[in-house]
């Protein structure tokens, strides 16, 4: 029996928070990856953010971003090594801390935006990620693009890793997601995403511009929170996955 777990990446909208979308979200989830000061983030959203996921037992994450607020940190930046490692693991020990005053901890981290699509080529940005967690710990699971060159990086540095793959984005004929600049980079029909997780799940595959398909083992499938009407996403990704009989849980407790 075939198992995957369904994330989101939470603690980005306020707006969503307050209106109680985000937490509508959660019914369908059973990770969810929080943005920690980074691109977006701040004490109050986080706190919030962890003790919502706790109340539905879901896996927290970090979501570690480029610190570029305006451009939501979806802008490729060149930064050294260092400055990315030190960021990050600011980043995710802030978080970790809340979540221990809330009962919690993080089992999982993944990198937001700009920063995890450099790190899917680019194997010093995965190494400076992986570098930053480290400095926090190590008995994590780090979680990068399925099929992508950060996570032969990722276990060469010791870590567990969870390849990814997502029911709402669309991809390049090289693996890599469709940039968002394009208005197809998006799946924002519900029943599409939902059937494109069923192929990532059953098929180990996922469609690719110009007809063809790359050939991949996800263990978790991304739905984004930012979606225009990214509840009846996952809504519709969760059942469409249940009625063919994939178990859903969590990152880091099925281990």
């Amino acid at each position: 029996m075939k198992s995957i777990d369904l994330n989101c990446d939470m603690g980005e909208l306020p707006a969503a928070i307050a209106d109680g979308t985000q937490e509508s979200l959660m019914e369908f989830l059973t990770s969810v990856n929080i943005a920690c000061g980074g691109h977006a983030g701040d004490e109050a959203t986080m706190t919030t953010t962890v003790e919502q996921a706790l109340r539905r037992n879901l896996a927290i994450g970090a979501h570690p971003g480029y610190a570029d607020r305006a451009h939501f940190g979806r802008v490729e930046l060149d930064l050294p090594g260092e400055a990315i490692a030190e960021s990050v693991y600011e980043q995710v020990s802030t978080l970790a801390e809340i979540a221990a005053k809330c009962g919690g901890r993080v089992r999982h981290v993944k990198a937001h935006g700009a920063l995890y699509n450099q790190a899917a080529w680019d194997g010093r940005i995965a190494e400076a990620i992986a570098s930053g967690v480290g400095r926090w710990r190590r008995d994590v699971v780090l979680v990068g693009l399925a099929g992508s060159r950060m996570l032969e990086v990722f276990r060469g540095a010791g870590f567990a890793v969870a390849a990814e793959a997502f029911a709402d984005r669309r991809y390049e004929a090289d693996g890599s997601l469709r940039s968002r600049k394009f208005s197809d980079a998006l799946i924002a029909d519900p029943a599409d995403a939902a059937a494109q997780a069923l192929r990532i799940v059953e098929s180990d595959s996922v469609p690719m511009r110009g007809g063809t398909e790359i050939a991949i083992e996800a263990q978790t499938i991304c739905i984004h929170g930012d979606t225009p009407g990214a509840v009846k996403i996952a809504a519709a990704v969760a059942q469409r996955l249940k009625d063919a009989g994939i178990v859903l849980g969590p990152l880091g407790l099925l281990q």
